[in-house]
């Protein structure tokens, strides 16, 4: 509850007789002139209650004393030291250690002019020299300063007044940014890129806790790109969502960090090439134009240009083969021979690889046979594999090649037809991620013994 007055009026000590003397009186120094006292600044104030020690470093330490001494008016909310004793363990060593914070939470206790209680209970805010408001709530007499209590009001100071809590005041913490896509928004110039993002689906993934990096092209960068290709990309929500997804690393990574790599593994799974060159960071072929904007679950990189990712290359000779659809006995038999791990490793191969039509051509039961016998039918297939990849362009200077069976085939060239031993080379050069597949019209059988 406020106290009026309670240290409003001051008394001078009567020398020699010990007795009070009403305000407004004077002592009388050695002359027998009278002169007049009142109270001290506020500091000095503070000082003589006694309550407010740890006030009182606080405020020196942020270097405040000498606004606290001038000429004034201010209104302070005094925390005692049993307020200061009641914060967390730990936070008033923070506050001492930093300053800059210090002086935020002290100046958030200290208005720029004299507001004494018979005021203050008519308001319901008042603005502090921090820049931030303090709620004020009145209820049964009892003032109360956000959630500190005022415990005496009024408390004059030649340049201002105090009002005594029992709390200490934090001013409201800063409001930290928002999530990428708020960020984003709020930039105005991401329109298209959160467009995208929305089409895709994407939106809730880039809301959500993170952390992520992402680069994010501008409006102008979306426009730069081939006419017609941002309206199909928005037409095939798949690849719309492998380009996006090219733009996102799943973790935070500033621009400190990223001047320091050569690359970056994205979200969509492939990785982006990062170079740096007298200041300027490219990521791939676009240039990082803004750095480091934070988001509250992770961090923007503006580029200037639209990241696509690599177009993918094909699979491996097995792979292939398979989604060419004419190899379903070639396939079948190199998996009865425990050859499909190998023709999917790394190679390179050369593999000629017989059609369906090939096998077929084969005389009734040869096919069964080689089936029936692994070691044989691993033979014939190897017979047909070549270690090393080699292009029709290489084929057509040779007259043979040696296979990983041992032995080797004959290439014969005449009027633009490739042939290797008596099958023809009907199709040429078909890649694969581990070597090439020359399609052959007839199964290659190793000689006999």
């Amino acid at each position: 509850m406020i106290r009026l007055g309670l240290m409003g009026r001051w008394a001078c000590v009567a020398l020699g007789l010990g007795m009070l003397a009403a305000v407004g009186a004077g002592c009388d120094d050695d002359d027998g002139e009278v002169k007049p006292t009142g109270p001290g600044n506020i500091l000095e104030v503070a000082e003589a209650d006694g309550r407010f020690e740890t006030l009182l470093a606080a405020i020196e330490a942020a270097g405040l004393n000498a606004t606290l001494t001038g000429a004034g008016p201010f209104t302070v909310f005094a925390p005692t030291d049993a307020a200061f004793d009641a914060l967390p363990e730990g936070a008033l060593d923070a506050l001492l250690a930093d300053p800059d914070a210090l002086e935020e939470v002290l100046l958030y206790h200290v208005v720029a002019r004299a507001v004494p209680s018979s005021e203050i209970v008519t308001l319901t805010e008042l603005t502090t020299v921090q820049g931030d408001t303090v709620a004020i709530t009145v209820s049964n007499g009892t003032v109360m300063i956000n959630d500190a209590t005022v415990v005496t009001a009024d408390v004059e100071a030649s340049n201002g007044i105090i009002h005594v809590i029992d709390a200490v005041l934090l001013p409201p913490e800063e409001p930290g940014p928002g999530t990428i896509i708020e960020v984003a928004t709020a930039a105005g110039d991401f329109t298209t890129l959160l467009a995208a993002v929305e089409a895709a689906g994407l939106t809730a993934t880039l809301s959500g806790d993170g952390p992520f990096t992402v680069f994010a092209p501008t409006d102008a960068a979306f426009d730069a790109l081939p006419e017609g290709a941002l309206d199909a990309l928005l037409a095939d929500p798949d690849a719309l969502e492998e380009v996006l997804l090219y733009h996102v690393v799943a973790d935070s990574v500033p621009s400190s960090e990223i001047v320091t790599l050569t690359e970056l593994t994205t979200v969509q799974g492939d990785t982006v090439a990062i170079t740096v060159s007298n200041g300027t960071v490219m990521i791939n072929d676009a240039t990082v134009v803004t750095a480091d904007v934070e988001a509250s679950n992770g961090i923007i990189h503006v580029i200037d240009a639209v990241l696509l990712p690599p177009e993918p290359g094909p699979g491996t000779i097995i792979e292939v083969a398979t989604a060419a659809g004419d190899f379903t006995t070639l396939l079948a038999a190199v998996e009865a021979a425990g050859l499909t791990a190998t023709l999917s490793g790394d190679g390179p191969f050369t593999v000629f690889a017989p059609t369906d039509a090939a096998f077929d051509a084969l005389p009734e039961g040869a096919l069964d046979a080689l089936l029936a016998d692994p070691d044989a039918l691993e033979e014939v297939l190897l017979y047909h594999v070549v270690a090393r990849a080699v292009p029709s362009s290489e084929i057509v200077t040779l007259t043979e090649l040696t296979t990983v069976q041992g032995d080797t085939v004959a290439i014969t060239v005449s009027n633009g037809t490739v042939m290797i031993n008596d099958a023809t080379v009907v199709t040429a050069d078909v890649e694969a991620s581990n070597g090439i597949i020359h399609v052959i019209d007839a199964v290659l059988l190793p000689p006999t013994e």
